[in-house]
């Protein structure tokens, strides 16, 4: 019978625990003219935020003028791997209507105009 309890206020503690979300981790962005980053993805309210944590060029640590700056706005979780949200572009510092698909340790990210009609997209691995 105390067996028994034990393994009831086991479950119950486990039940309180929060399930990070697949998307939440450190992210490395697909190289650009030699240039990525990290992106730390979290949660802001009740969505997914992403910041700039790390720079690199040419294979060597740097430090940018955009370290600590939201990239990945607002991503509304929308079922099945796929969010929603917008995309800050540092290069022409312009906002974008932001979608991730998620699979496993990779992500499609794409930021687009028009309704969504013109995209550009990158494919993001996880660093951890």
């Amino acid at each position: 019978m105390k067996n028994l309890m034990m393994a009831g206020v086991g479950l119950m503690a486990l039940a309180g625990t929060a399930v990070a979300d697949p998307l939440e981790g450190l992210w490395q962005t697909e190289a650009d003219e030699g240039a990525f980053a990290h992106v730390q993805i979290g949660p802001c309210g009740a969505n997914f935020c992403g910041t700039i944590e790390r720079t690199f060029k040419d294979g060597a640590e740097y430090a940018s003028p955009n370290q600590g700056k939201t990239l990945v706005i607002d991503m509304a979780p929308e079922g099945e791997g796929k969010y929603k949200g917008q995309v800050w572009r540092p290069s022409n510092d312009k906002v974008y209507l932001g979608k991730i698909d998620l699979n496993g340790d990779s992500m499609r990210l794409s930021g687009c105009v028009a309704g969504g009609l013109l995209c550009s997209k990158q494919t993001w691995s996880r660093v951890e």
